[in-house]
């Protein structure tokens, strides 16, 4: 089992994520793949949508397979121009836990002291 499992896990470490920040909203994934294809082989690319509107966010993810043309990207691209915005060009952190939060309930039991007559 363990040879079955530790080229996926060596996969996983190849690719480095890339978190783009400050992104104009009428930022396509073709515009993305042609900034960052300067720097290297582009495996993936997300720009992130609001679900209900559908807009841009403002920000997305590229995944490139090769570390060294990521860090370059990186590196050449953070606060630079693109569309007459300044981007932030990172590694992409894991997203973190957040707390859940406590839902409210809009039914009548939970109305405290209110009494209904």
């Amino acid at each position: 089992m363990f040879k079955v499992c530790l080229p996926l896990v060596l996969i996983l470490f190849l690719f480095m994520n890339i978190y783009i920040g400050n992104l104009n909203w009428s930022t396509t994934e073709d515009e993305l793949r042609g900034l960052f294809s300067q720097h290297g082989e582009v495996s993936s690319i997300n720009i992130v949508n609001d679900k209900f509107t559908g807009r841009s966010k403002g920000f997305g993810f590229v995944e490139m397979p090769d570390n060294a043309g990521a860090q370059s990207a990186i590196n050449s691209l953070n606060g630079q121009s693109f569309k007459d915005r300044n981007i932030t060009v990172n590694e992409a952190r894991p997203r973190e836990e957040r707390p859940n939060r406590e839902r409210r309930s809009f039914n009548n039991n939970d109305r405290g002291d209110r009494r209904s007559y």
